[in-house]
C-alpha cells in the first residue's frame, strides 16, 4: 500500500491572487453582460480590441520610454470601480453653478461621474449637441464614421482601457459652413467618494468644411468647489480617476478653438488624450490648462493631413505641493505647407513635478513645414523639478524647425530692478510670476477664462505666501 502524507494546514496551496490584468478582464465581462449590450453592434469589435491590447499592455511602468518621468504606480494600485451607470440622484443646480465660469456666455453640457445630465445642461438653438449614449440612437451614420477611427489603443493602456469602458461623453457636430459664435463648456464634475471610482468619458467634435466653433473641456470635483478654482480641497479626498478620451476632426477650411482645462480634486488621478484630425486649410488652437489632481498626464497627438494647415499648442501648467503633471504632445506634419506653434510654460512650487515631451514629426513628403516649439519653466523652490524634452524627427528637407527649453527660478536682477522702482521683493516677485504665467493665459481668445485664470494665479500666490 502507497501511503501518502496528509497536507498540514500550513502547507495547503494558496490560489494566487489575481492580476490587475484579470481584474480589469473581469470587469469587462460583467460590463459585456449588462451595460455593453446598448451599444450599437459596430461598436463592440472595437470595445474588445480595446481590452484586448489594456490586457497586453498592462499599465505602464517607469520602463516605458514615454512614462519614465511618471510613475502611476498609485493609480495602477487602485481598486478599479468604473462607474458605468448614470448616478441615481445629481447634485443641485446651485452647487453645479459655482462651477461656471463668471460672464463666459455659452452652451453648456453638464456631465456627472462622466455621464451626461441634460437636466443641468443649456444648450443653444441651432447646435447639434448631446450625449454619446444618446448619439448612438440618432447620429449613428456619424459615430461609426468617426468614432474611434483616429486615437489608436495599441500602444496606450490608458486610451484601451477608456475605449473598452466609456458609456458616455459629449457629441457635437458642426455642419458644413455653420458659425457658432458662443463657445459649448463641456464640465466634467466628479463627486464620487469611493476610492478608485472612475469615469471614462469619451467625446467627439465634428467641424465640417468651412465651419466655425470653440469647445471648454473643463474637469472639476464636487464638493470641493474652492479647489476647482485651483485652491485646496476640504471636502472628499478620495483617490478616483478620470480617464479621458476626445477626438476632434476639422474639416477643410474649418477652425476649432479648445480649451481643456483640468481643475479636479488635488487627491484624484487624471489621464486624458485629446487627438486632432485635421485637413486641408484648417486651423486649430488648442490651450491645455493644468491645475488639478495629483498626478495628471494629458497627451496630445495633432495629425496635419493636408496642405495649409495651422495649428497652434499653448499650455499652461501649475503644481505644488507634491503634484505631478505631465504633457506629452506630438504634431505630426503629414502634408506639406503646414505651421505649427507650441509655448508651453510651467510654473511649479513645493515638492511638485513638471514634465514635458514635445515631439513633431515631419513627413518625407511635408515639404515647406514651418514648426516652431516653445517649453519654459519656472521652479520656485529647491525641491521642485521639471524634466523637460522637446524633439524633432524630420524626414523632409525643405523645412523651418526649432525648438528650445529653459529651466530656471525668478530672475534676481528683475526682482532688484522692480524693487529699485520703490516695489517690495514680494510684489516684485508676484508680478513676475503672474506676468510668465500670462504670457500664456493671454492667447486665450475668451476673456472671461483669462480672467479666472488670472484670479486663479492671485489666489494661488496668496496662498503660497509668494
Amino acid at each position: 500500500m502507497i501511503q501518502t502524507e496528509k497536507m498540514s494546514p500550513a502547507r495547503k496551496p494558496v490560489a494566487p491572487a489575481p492580476t490587475a490584468g484579470q481584474s480589469f478582464l473581469a470587469k469587462f465581462e460583467e460590463f459585456e453582460r449588462g451595460r455593453v449590450r446598448q451599444s450599437p453592434d459596430w461598436l463592440y469589435p472595437i470595445r474588445k480590441a480595446g481590452i484586448a491590447h489594456f490586457a497586453e499592455l498592462g499599465f505602464p511602468t517607469v520602463q516605458n520610454e514615454e512614462w519614465r518621468y511618471t510613475n502611476i504606480a498609485p493609480i495602477a494600485k487602485l481598486p478599479f470601480h468604473p462607474i458605468l451607470e448614470r448616478p441615481a440622484s445629481l447634485p443641485a443646480l446651485k452647487e453645479i453653478e459655482t462651477l461656471f465660469i463668471p460672464g463666459l456666455k455659452c452652451s453648456r453640457m453638464v456631465f456627472v461621474d462622466g455621464h451626461y445630465a441634460p437636466e443641468l445642461s443649456a444648450i443653444a438653438d441651432g447646435i447639434k449637441a448631446c450625449g454619446l449614449s444618446e448619439a448612438w440612437k440618432t447620429e449613428a451614420r456619424l459615430l461609426e464614421r468617426h468614432l474611434g477611427r483616429y486615437v489608436h489603443c495599441e500602444e496606450n493602456a490608458f486610451v484601451a482601457l477608456n475605449t473598452a469602458f466609456f458609456t458616455d461623453g459629449a457629441f457635437i457636430h458642426i455642419p458644413a459652413n455653420s458659425q457658432i459664435e458662443d463657445p459649448v463648456h463641456l464640465l466634467f464634475v466628479s463627486r464620487s467618494s469611493e476610492p478608485g471610482s472612475s469615469s471614462h468619458p469619451r467625446n467627439l467634435v465634428i467641424a465640417e468644411r468651412g465651419s466655425r466653433c470653440r469647445i471648454i473641456e473643463h474637469y472639476a470635483s464636487l464638493p470641493a468647489l474652492s479647489e476647482s478654482k485651483g485652491s485646496r480641497s476640504n471636502g472628499s479626498d478620495a483617490p478616483t480617476l478620470t480617464n479621458a478620451v476626445t477626438e476632434i476632426v476639422v474639416g477643410e477650411d474649418a477652425s476649432v478653438e479648445h480649451c481643456k482645462w483640468q481643475a479636479e480634486s488635488l487627491s484624484a488621478f487624471h489621464i486624458a488624450t485629446l487627438q486632432v484630425q485635421q485637413e486641408g486649410k484648417s486651423r486649430v488652437i488648442q490651450h491645455s490648462i493644468s491645475t488639478g489632481a495629483k498626478i495628471a498626464r494629458i497627451d496630445i497627438h495633432l495629425v496635419l493631413g493636408g496642405e495649409g494647415i495651422e495649428s497652434i499648442l499653448n499650455g499652461l501648467y501649475l503644481g505644488g505641493g507634491d503634484q505631478l503633471v505631465d504633457h506629452h504632445t506630438v504634431v505630426d506634419h503629414a502634408a506639406p505647407r503646414c505651421a505649427s506653434h507650441e509655448f508651453y510654460n510651467g510654473i511649479l512650487d513645493g515638492k511638485s513635478k513638471g514634465v514635458f515631451n514635445g515631439k513633431i514629426f515631419v513627413r518625407k513628403d511635408a515639404q515647406k513645414t514651418d514648426a516652431k516649439q516653445t517649453s519654459r519653466n519656472l521652479l520656485l523652490s529647491d525641491e521642485a523639478t521639471i524634466d523637460t524634452k522637446p524633439q524633432l524627427e524630420i524626414f523632409a528637407d525643405d523645412v523651418k524647425c526649432t525648438h528650445g527649453a529653459t529651466v530656471g527660478q525668478l530672475n534676481e536682477e528683475e526682482i532688484f530692478y522692480l524693487r529699485s522702482r520703490g516695489i517690495g521683493a514680494e510684489n516684485a516677485r508676484r508680478m513676475l510670476i503672474h506676468a510668465f504665467a500670462s504670457d500664456v493665459i493671454n492667447r486665450i481668445t475668451l476673456a472671461p477664462i483669462r480672467e479666472e485664470l488670472e484670479k486663479l494665479m492671485s489666489e494661488r500666490l496668496d496662498r503660497e505666501g509668494v
